[in-house]
């Protein structure tokens, strides 16, 4: 059902996701959700009806598309956690014109359960040229504000948290709204557990590899061209860790990823780099260290000393913060539960 590949916003007026959806309730356990708009429809249904294909399977209920409806066919309690799901991916349709499959097993996980997409808190969506952001958990909301509201944000916890992407994303917001005038992505170059040997080319090349990760958020949230050109004329500059020694960072986002592979040393040279109008964040997994001794990670310790500060917030995820693909968070907390 539907055209091929991503739907376009055109035909659906930006309003409230109440106003776009009608709920009627049967005797018979059955809700229907009735759209005022088929194309909003067409992107929450997707193209043969594969996401309600996929909802059901998630949640073990039965689903129809009927005319201009959805029909939910379960227990009250099921019915009502369908609807919410189903609220949250016409949300989701609504801001970025298409539904991913990581937004339909988001739709259905605790916290859209638990919490209608209409209680979002509207300064927790982080409005990128790509996309719009919506938090998936407590933590990721606590995170998002922290990054907005905070000096120096110092987050840990499994890969998949969001923990790198989101505070590119509001680095990326707050540079186009010329809150500040560069981003700074740093990483420290340690190789994960393997010898890369020799790397050649200039400097640039040689360290890229370490920072893939760092430019794959930014591809996914603004286009490939303009991130180019920011990065050439130095409104987003890319760098190694060691490269920051000695610098004072003035109206900047620096952003240190991979922390847990930063000895104590190096976290704090990186802290105190931050100038006027700055803001500076450290992340990282502690338990993916790969520097040759595991005690020399400064990431656990910078939390420990720097916690009591009013100016700099810490942020600890978990596995049900992780927000890729469901087997990730099972995988982290069987790991945790071994440890």
């Amino acid at each position: 059902m539907g055209s091929k590949g991503c739907l376009k916003l055109s035909g659906i007026i930006k309003k409230n996701i109440d106003q776009s959806l009608k709920f009627v309730y049967s005797d018979n356990n059955s809700l229907s959700v009735i759209f005022h708009d088929n194309n909003l429809l067409m992107g929450v249904v997707g193209e043969f009806n594969k996401n309600l294909q996929e909802l059901e399977k998630i949640t073990g209920c039965s689903l129809y598309s009927r005319g201009n409806s959805i029909l939910i066919k379960s227990t009250s309690e099921k019915n009502e956690k369908i609807k919410n799901a189903i609220q949250f991916l016409a949300n989701q349709f609504i801001n970025n014109g298409s539904i991913e499959n990581k937004d339909i097993l988001s739709s259905v996980d605790n916290f859209m359960i638990n919490e209608k997409v209409k209680n979002n808190n509207v300064t927790d969506i982080i409005k990128t040229p790509k996309k719009s952001i919506i938090p998936r958990s407590e933590k990721q909301k606590s995170y998002v504000r922290a990054l907005r509201e905070s000096d120096i944000i110092i987050s840990a916890g499994p890969a998949g948290t969001g923990k790198t992407f989101l505070a590119v994303a509001v680095g990326l917001t707050m540079l186009l709204e010329k809150k500040i005038e560069r981003i700074i992505l740093s990483r420290p170059a340690v190789e994960a557990g393997e010898r890369l040997g020799f790397l050649p080319g200039d400097m640039r090349e040689k360290v890229d590899p370490y920072l893939r990760p760092l430019y794959d958020s930014l591809y996914d949230l603004f286009d490939f061209e303009k991130i180019q050109r920011m990065i050439e004329i130095g409104d987003i500059e890319i760098a190694p860790l060691a490269f920051m020694r000695g610098r004072t960072l003035k109206n900047s986002f620096a952003i240190l990823d991979e922390a847990q592979n930063a000895t104590d040393t190096q976290i704090k040279m990186f802290l105190t780099r931050i100038g006027e109008n700055s803001k500076i964040v450290v992340n990282g997994d502690p338990s993916q260290i790969d520097l040759p001794n595991k005690n020399m990670s400064g990431l656990v310790r910078s939390k420990e000393l720097l916690g009591h500060l009013k100016e700099i917030s810490i942020v600890d995820f978990d596995h049900s913060d992780v927000v890729r693909h469901p087997l990730v968070s099972k995988i982290v907390k069987a790991y945790s539960n071994n440890d």
